[in-house]
C-alpha cells in the first residue's frame, strides 16, 4: 500500500514542476523583447513680440446716496466707453468685470467710525487689438474718465499664438529626438517607432502690470511691448531596438 501510494504522487509533482517552469518562462521572453523604450520630455519655445494689449480699468465715484454715486459712476463709464469706442475698440472688445456699490466709512480716534458717503464702481477689461495705438487709447480713456478713472493694468499679450505654437511644437520635437538619440548612443542600443507622444501647450503666460510711461517729448502714453515666451512641453517614447 505505501509503494502504490507514493507511486500515485511523483508524476503529479513533476507535472507541477513542468507547468510551473512553462508559465515562468513566457513573461521572461517577453520582457526582453517588448518592454524595452526609452521615454523623453523636452519643451519647446519660442519669442514673440506682443500684437495686442489688455486694459484694466475702474470708474470709481463717491456720492451722497446709492443713486447718486452709481449715476456718477455710470455718466464716467460711459464716456469711457466712447473714447474706447472713437479709438477703435470694437464693443466686443469691451467687457464689464464688475459694478458695486456700498457705504464708505471714515474713522478718526476721537470720532470713531462715520459715513462719509457711498462709493460706486464699474470695472472693465478691454482688449486693444492695435498694439500700436494702445498708448493714445490709456490718454484718451484717462482723459474720458478724469479722477473717476483708476487705470489698474496695461499688459502686452499675444492675441494670435497659432504660428508660434506650431513653431514651439517643431523645436520640442526636434530636441526631443536629439535627447533619445543621445541616450540610445549611450546605451548601445538604436531607436525604434514612436509608441506615443502627449503634448502639453503651456499657455502664454502674462502678468498684469502697468507697463507705460510718458514720452519725453511729447507727453504722450508709451506702451513698451517687449517679448513673451510661447512654449510648448511634450512627453514621446521610442521603442528600443
Amino acid at each position: 500500500m505505501r509503494i502504490t501510494h507514493f507511486l500515485k504522487i511523483v508524476p503529479l509533482s513533476i507535472a507541477l514542476v513542468l507547468v510551473g517552469s512553462s508559465a515562468l518562462s513566457v513573461p521572461a521572453q517577453a520582457a526582453t523583447t517588448s518592454t524595452r523604450y526609452i521615454t523623453v520630455n523636452s519643451e519647446g519655445t519660442v519669442k514673440v513680440a506682443p500684437d495686442a494689449v489688455r486694459l484694466n480699468a475702474t470708474v470709481t465715484v463717491v456720492g451722497a446716496n446709492n443713486a447718486a454715486a452709481l449715476s456718477a459712476a455710470s455718466t464716467s463709464a460711459t464716456a469711457v466707453r466712447a473714447a474706447l469706442t472713437t479709438g477703435g475698440v470694437a464693443a466686443k472688445d469691451i467687457a464689464s468685470q464688475s459694478v458695486t456699490v456700498y457705504p464708505e466709512y471714515n474713522y478718526t480716534q476721537d470720532k470713531g467710525q462715520a459715513l462719509i458717503g457711498y462709493r460706486a464702481s464699474q470695472s472693465f477689461v478691454v482688449t486693444i487689438r492695435n498694439a500700436k495705438s494702445a498708448g493714445a487709447i490709456v490718454d484718451a480713456v484717462v482723459a474720458a474718465g478724469g479722477d473717476n478713472l483708476q487705470v489698474n493694468g496695461v499688459t502686452p499679450f499675444v492675441l494670435d499664438t497659432t504660428k508660434a505654437t506650431l513653431s514651439a511644437r517643431t523645436d520640442a520635437v526636434k530636441k526631443a529626438k536629439a535627447k533619445a538619440a543621445s541616450y540610445a548612443s549611450l546605451l548601445g542600443v538604436k531607436l525604434g517607432k514612436v509608441n506615443y507622444l502627449t503634448e502639453n501647450s503651456s499657455p502664454t503666460n502674462y502678468v498684469p502690470m502697468l507697463a507705460m510711461a510718458k514720452s519725453a517729448d511729447t507727453g504722450a502714453t508709451q506702451i513698451d511691448l517687449g517679448q513673451q515666451d510661447v512654449s510648448v512641453g511634450i512627453s514621446v517614447q521610442w521603442a528600443l531596438l
